[in-house]
């Protein structure tokens, strides 16, 4: 792969969080407010004096802010919109298979051999439903092969996962990689598509450079959410 071509791909995954990711935080962020949160009066002291030293209003507004924004927000939005983050990335991975339920075909930079690949999200994002399902398609090209004449090996069709390490992998696809073909996980995948064994680390510290490359300070939005749930506290007295 030229290193054009993976510019191509680091250019769509960050497109991805310039125009989903990055609006649906900010969106997220400016909407909360302090009804939003389920407090535990004791808990939430506490770990305002973790974390600040102090239980002053400031201080408990950050202790509530930050695991939302930081943690439960940008995971359930990043796991709502996966499929484009899929979609976009392998657009430029490979050429879109017309064969029923193989996402992409591409030559295998290691071995040399066109891979019929099915491409998943992260190392946890299918069910034991799915497993039946992927087997199903494998199934449909196997037999297409032997009708075509196609030059198709059991390794040459494969799961390919677009994040994560196979440490990380779900029994699911344990057993699909047991069971049915290989399973190709974060850096993995990345260098059989493109050759580049640094390619995967290449790509996800993109996604942080967006921010910067956009000019969006964050760090200006939060600090103002943080005051105004601070200034709720005070009307209210305290939690």
């Amino acid at each position: 792969m030229t290193e054009n071509q993976k510019e191509q791909i680091i250019e769509s995954g960050k497109d991805f969080f310039r125009t989903i990711i990055v609006p649906n935080h900010l969106k997220n962020l400016q909407k909360l407010r302090l009804k939003d949160f389920t407090i535990n009066p004791f808990l939430v002291n506490y770990l305002a004096s973790f974390l600040c030293g102090n239980t002053e209003p400031e201080s408990i507004a950050k202790a509530l802010v930050y695991p939302r924004i930081l943690g439960t927000s940008i995971t359930t939005s990043f796991g709502q919109h996966t499929q484009k983050l899929v979609s976009n990335l392998v657009a430029h991975a490979g050429a879109a298979s017309g064969i029923d339920g193989i996402d992409i075909e591409f030559i295998d930079a290691i071995d040399g051999r066109r891979k019929y690949c099915q491409c998943k999200a992260g190392p946890n994002t299918i069910n034991y439903d799915d497993k039946a399902t992927i087997s199903n398609h494998f199934m449909h090209l196997q037999h297409k092969a032997r009708v075509d004449g196609l030059p198709i090996q059991l390794n040459d069709m494969i799961v390919g996962v677009l994040y994560g390490d196979r440490s990380e992998l779900s029994d699911h696809y344990k057993k699909i990689e047991e069971n049915t073909c290989p399973v190709y996980c974060g850096a993995e995948f990345w260098e059989h598509v493109t050759g580049d064994r640094n390619f995967y680390h290449r790509l996800t510290k993109a996604f942080g450079e967006v921010v910067e490359e956009d000019g969006v300070d964050a760090r200006i939005h939060l600090s103002e959410k943080i005051e105004e749930l601070a200034n709720e506290i005070r009307e209210k007295g305290g939690i």
